[in-house]
């Protein structure tokens, strides 16, 4: 969820302050693109430990005059131009999960009573731990707090390091790569669960090196030739200042997935009391799409187009997906491919199919853009944390995409047009660029995401965009008619003239959405053109991990992971008098899933507004949610 990374220079490496600081420095931006909320570093030298940390952008804090006094106090840093000692050094750039980055307390490194640690991951079972082992009350509302505070705690017990962290990885649910200073020793202790650690080092170059990333150690060596290794999951290794040679250790076998309790739905009050389903919505009388979808017709039998010409989808096989993977299938165990990784459902089944069935060793990826929830962000460390994969987060600048969303949602009120609110999203598009940008960092040369059933297929987006573009056994957009890409651009080009409010920051991610979506051929593995999307099993096999479903979604779970998923639905089902519900429900009827009285009375449910993730997005984005509501509410329907 975060960038951890660090050094150990000995005075062997006749390194300067000028070429010591650069080299933090340098750290630091390359671990940035992790983590953008907060940023912190600790160093030990002489004996002593100290610590600077800001809740800011890291590349802020780095033109911190603060920062550079803090370096320049450091012992056998500040006396001379080469280093009279080892000098170590731990650093963090946080990507926020839980626990306010205003509070000092909750950003990173954390200090306990003989420990310094930076963590990345999420503790899932945090609180549980805390209330059982902890002997003192909680010092900050962060999970890598209590991870801390726990091992320390083992460590006093025990006066063994490698035994206290192997009993902390034995109680905790989730996912926890971390680095650690000592007080009592000059040494460095690495240890993850999930591989999210890569390191290098020289005793004759006096050199020790680590970071998140295979990419960043390559990049901050920079050609000095030396070889960079893994840290395997649930291993530790731990670093003496004098030697730099890392000695490694096994940490103990993860526990079966703890059970969890699910979240309660909240009883928060209705903002605004949400309309029915209109009763005078005309649907189809195989599927359950209303009249007021786009270019729908009826036939004399009350049948829809989209029903009558829809086929189901086919699929490609398991052999045929794994003659694919065998060109690829690592011998030794190492990384063989990249894995989109949302945290929902799907992916979790995706990645579990993929290590598990097929014997890949995935590097799983998430793309934060700021409406990941922590539901999600839960649910990615617990299944990184029993699967043992290694898991990449690119953080954006989230205050930033946060307010483009803002921005657009206002811009949108002034002349709303149901074609337009997609736009809210434009910046998730992201996601397939780091697809392609991690294979290049990594060496690897396939990329996987857990998608690509035609359950999805939602004609209604181009629709309300006045086209009529048809989608047959998963089209993707890129795959729209040259017409209909004009139509689309044409369309978008119109709502911007005639509604300059839409020239905001947030363009340029606008056109690099439509780019990424219309124009950029990828060439991912999609999982589900290869195997069927069976709920049933995919709901039994994430139990398997703990996954933990978000029940203020209700009984589907399809999305969960999406934050503005509720406040997109509720506009549509506002106007237009269904959502990407109705759309996936009957999806679900044409393939056989369910029965159309079973979807009447999902949707019923599904389309029920979602007020606690409502107001939660609305704090998020920073918007007045009565005031959007209202003027959403007094939108004119698309019914009567």
């Amino acid at each position: 969820m975060c960038g951890i990374f660090g050094m150990i220079t000995s005075p062997a490496s006749g390194i300067d302050r000028r070429q010591w600081d650069h080299s933090i420095r340098t750290l630091f931006k390359l671990s940035q693109p992790r983590g953008q909320e907060a940023a912190g570093l600790s160093i030990a030298a002489n004996s002593q430990i100290f610590t600077f940390k800001r809740a800011v952008k890291p590349s802020r804090m780095l033109k911190n005059r603060e920062f550079s006094k803090f370096l320049n106090h450091i012992p056998s840093y500040s006396n001379s131009d080469t280093f009279r000692f080892p000098i170590a050094a731990i650093g963090h750039t946080r990507m926020v999960t839980n626990g306010t980055q205003v509070l000092e307390e909750n950003n990173q490194p954390i200090v306990s009573a003989r420990l310094i640690g930076v963590h990345n991951g999420i503790i899932t079972n945090d609180s549980e731990l805390c209330d059982k082992y902890l002997r003192s009350n909680r010092q900050s509302a962060t999970d890598s707090s209590v991870l801390f505070h726990l091992i320390d705690n083992f460590y006093s017990d025990t006066a063994d390091l490698p035994k206290a962290l192997s009993l902390t990885y034995s109680k905790i649910s989730g996912a926890a790569s971390i680095a650690m200073l000592s007080t009592d020793f000059p040494r460095l202790t690495l240890a993850t669960n999930t591989g999210s650690l890569y390191y290098a080092y020289s005793r004759e170059e006096g050199l020790f090196a680590f970071g998140s990333e295979h990419y960043i150690v390559e990049r901050f060596l920079r050609g000095r030739g030396l070889t960079i290794y893994h840290l395997k999951p649930f291993h530790g290794a731990m670093i003496y200042f004098e030697s730099l040679k890392p000695d490694l250790f096994s940490l103990r076998q993860p526990p079966k997935p703890s059970k969890i309790s699910v979240h309660a739905p909240s009883k928060l009050a209705a903002v605004i009391e949400k309309q029915a389903t209109p009763k005078s919505l005309r649907r189809c009388l195989r599927c359950v799409l209303p009249d007021t979808y786009p270019f729908i017709e009826f036939n004399a039998e009350g049948i829809c187009n989209y029903c009558r010409e829809y086929k189901k989808q086919l699929f490609f096989g398991r052999e045929s997906l794994e003659k694919i993977l065998a060109k690829y299938r690592s011998k030794d165990g190492s990384p063989d491919c990249i894995m989109g990784f949302s945290g929902g459902r799907d992916s979790t089944y995706g990645l579990h199919v993929i290590k598990e069935e097929f014997g890949m060793t995935p590097i799983a990826y998430t793309y934060d853009w700021g409406m990941v929830t922590d539901q999600a962000r839960r649910n990615q460390s617990r299944v990184v944390g029993e699967l043992g994969v290694e898991h990449i987060i690119r953080s954006a600048d989230i205050h930033k995409k946060r307010s483009y969303i803002r921005k657009n949602i206002y811009a949108w009120l002034k002349k709303p047009h149901l074609g337009m609110v997609p736009l809210f999203m434009a910046g998730d598009k992201m996601f397939y660029y780091y697809g392609r940008k991690l294979r290049k960092e990594t060496g690897l040369k396939l990329t996987l995401f857990a998608a690509g059933h035609q359950l999805e297929q939602m004609e209604f987006k181009a629709g309300f965009c006045g086209v009529n573009q048809r989608l047959r056994n998963n089209t993707k957009l890129y795959h729209f008619g040259f017409s209909n890409k004009v139509r689309l651009a044409s369309y978008y080009i119109k709502q911007y003239l005639t509604n300059p409010s839409y020239m905001n920051a947030s363009f340029m991610d606008s056109i690099f959405s439509f780019y990424a979506s219309f124009i950029n051929r990828d060439d991912y593995l999609y999982l589900y053109y290869y195997i069927p999307w069976d709920e049933k099993i995919i709901e039994k096999t994430v139990e398997k991990y703990g996954w933990e479903p978000d029940l203020r979604y209700g009984k589907n779970q399809w999305r969960m992971g999406d934050g503005h998923t509720a406040f997109v639905d509720y506009i549509y089902h506002e106007i237009a008098g269904f959502s990407e519900f109705d759309n996936f429900r009957s999806n679900q009827i044409r393939e056989g899933f369910i029965t159309r009285q079973e979807a009447l009375e999902l949707i019923e449910r599904d389309n029920q507004p979602k007020m606690e993730i409502l107001r939660e997005f609305s704090q998020l984005v920073g918007f007045n949610l009565e005031e959007v509501l209202l003027k959403i509410n007094a939108i004119p329907k698309l019914y009567s």
